[in-house]
């Protein structure tokens, strides 16, 4: 069954070339694309779809989310609100519903939050683990994710249960733990952070995870500068995700970490990625991470939702490339790129195709999974220009046609 999608006024590709073609055309053929380029020039598919002069981008990639879970943090936002400063705390209330809820209502929880992001445009996420904080449940998080998100990432050192030593619980997190959870994760992420996990238990849950086969990131650098993005790049993290608060030295070193990377072309040796997570950010009234200082610094960017009960309650990609580019100084085409691309980069899904039979995302290109994006609007300049639209028009996700709510 091949799909031709057509009369796209501006198809961003967000390629290895950066191409945004105009008055274009794409074609599915099953979940992969294997077509595209000026309308007139269009082969034959089986069926045809107008988009009415739409604007076409890449689906979004949200590479930072963490939908597994029961409750409401309401009380805690407004006294956030009221002036009261954000902890890492808040987490344990959390955690507590999640423990008392059954396994089905997990996961329909989950399900409908995956819904509500595939209908706002997300077509490949993430998520953790890091409610349960107990071997019991952490295995469970994770077998319930595993059913419902894209990425998994065990995000067991996610905080130290109350009533618990901080050193026997990252001996757990580094032991049992991580053998529990291991058949249903790809990832695994600590929260380095003060009133988390320091410097040392950081490094022994990333080293002992990598030991284990799996791939690393790191929550850094939220609260204040710490050892977080230092310490991502040493164990050579995939990303490093908030990165509110940065020295000279920590962006430095991420522009380091890309120095073997051929940026044009989207080759050679990956570095640590910095995913900036700004609806986060303005729900925890945190200095917006510096996204156009990174980029100008040759840092790889991604943004995401960080969906989660406590500080940022939203699926909304788009929200998220509204506030880079009207507060962190991003263009419309480098939020774009960090909301699909750079959110493939972070999780090691930008490359791929038919040879190897691991088909890319976050961009349109042949051969790469057919996640797709159609904008009610003419260009992506609108998600910026009309700011809290819903501009939503149409979702294909590996070739598949998804309900819009």
């Amino acid at each position: 069954m091949s799909i031709l999608i057509t009369n796209i006024a501006e198809l961003m590709t967000q390629d290895a070339e950066h191409r945004v073609l105009r008055d274009a055309a794409v074609v599915i053929e099953g979940e992969r694309i294997s077509w595209l380029g000026p309308a007139a020039d269009a082969p034959a598919a089986d069926e045809r779809v107008d988009a009415g002069g739409r604007a076409l981008l890449p689906g979004w990639v949200d590479s930072h989310t963490h939908l597994i879970f029961a409750g409401d943090r309401t009380a805690e936002f407004e006294a956030r609100m009221a002036g009261q400063s954000y902890s890492a705390g808040g987490i344990a209330v959390t955690t507590g519903a999640t423990r008392s809820t059954s396994d089905f209502d997990l996961t329909r929880l989950a399900m409908g939050r995956v819904a509500e992001a595939v209908s706002q445009g997300t077509t490949y996420l993430e998520t953790k683990t890091g409610y349960g904080l107990d071997l019991e449940n952490e295995a469970r998080s994770a077998r319930i994710a595993s059913t419902v998100a894209d990425e998994v990432t065990y995000l067991g050192a996610h905080l130290v249960p109350a009533g618990m030593d901080a050193e026997e619980y990252t001996e757990l997190v580094c032991g049992p733990m991580l053998t529990a959870v291991r058949p249903y994760v790809r990832w695994a992420d600590v929260f380095c952070e003060q009133g988390a996990f320091n410097e040392d238990q950081s490094r022994r849950v990333l080293l002992a995870c990598k030991a284990a086969g799996l791939g690393l990131r790191v929550h850094g650098n939220q609260l204040g500068e710490g050892p977080g993005v230092r310490l991502a790049v040493e164990v050579g993290a995939a990303s490093v995700d908030h990165v509110n608060y940065l020295s000279a030295a920590d962006v430095d070193a991420l522009a380091a970490s890309w120095s073997g990377w051929d940026a044009a072309g989207g080759s050679g040796t990956r570095g640590t990625v910095a995913t900036c997570l700004p609806a986060c950010d303005l729900s925890t009234r945190q200095p917006l991470a510096p996204g156009r200082e990174l980029l100008d610094a040759g840092v790889q960017l991604a943004l995401a939702s960080n969906c989660n009960p406590g500080t940022s309650y939203t699926s909304s990609m788009a929200f998220c490339v509204t506030t880079a580019v009207l507060q962190m100084r991003l263009s419309v085409h480098e939020a774009v790129r960090a909301a699909t691309y750079g959110g493939a980069l972070a999780l090691g899904r930008e490359s791929g195709n038919d040879v190897d039979g691991e088909r890319a995302v976050g961009s349109i290109a042949v051969g790469h999974r057919a996640d797709l994006h159609l904008l009610n609007a003419p260009s992506a300049t609108h998600l910026a220009y009309r700011p809290g639209i819903p501009l939503t028009h149409a979702v294909w996700r590996a070739g598949v046609a998804q309900p819009i709510r």
